[in-house]
């Protein structure tokens, strides 16, 4: 469960405790709906040898990147974390292209742009607006620590605080 903390950090750089306080709840609704955006990108985790990460972006992500590149209000960024199939010995199972193979999704990230979000991080922890959730594969809120997420984001000011802002 410590690997998939990590990989929260990762995408959406450090570990992630597992205990949320009352005030790092979301008011991030889960996102029925994602597998309907742009999956704009897939492949394994490079800090993660045991993780495969499918990211996808609502319609207002994808058309304010492509036409003004900015991440409006309302952006919505996904992220579906696998695990990597792994042989009897623990080894992660690579395919012919040497690429780790899906196994069971372990948890999904979101980052959704919002009006007011750099109130609630503020400081070191400021991400433009950004505010941060993790889901169960079953969409309940999983418990993770959101302070970890913000704090991996914020320096990513010059890629509005997205990992994977040169993919679109």
């Amino acid at each position: 469960m410590q690997r998939i903390a990590i990989a929260i950090c990762l995408c959406l750089g450090m570990g992630i405790s597992f205990a949320v306080a009352d005030e790092m709840k979301t008011d991030i609704e889960f996102p029925k709906n994602y597998k309907t955006f742009k999956n704009y990108l897939s492949m394994d985790q490079s800090q993660n040898a045991d993780q495969i990460i499918r990211i996808f972006a609502n319609d207002i992500a994808v058309q304010g990147m492509k036409e003004k590149g900015i991440f409006p209000y309302g952006s919505i960024l996904t992220a579906e974390i696998y695990k990597a199939k792994k042989d009897k010995d623990g080894k992660v199972i690579e395919s012919s292209l040497g690429r780790r193979i899906r196994d069971k999704l372990a948890v999904i990230a979101v980052m959704e742009k919002r009006k007011g979000a750099s109130k609630k991080w503020t400081g070191d922890l400021n991400n433009g607006d950004w505010d941060f959730a993790t889901f169960s594969p079953d969409g309940s809120v999983a418990k993770i620590d959101l302070k970890q997420c913000a704090a991996c984001h914020a320096p990513l000011k010059d890629k509005q605080h997205v990992f994977s802002f040169e993919h679109f």
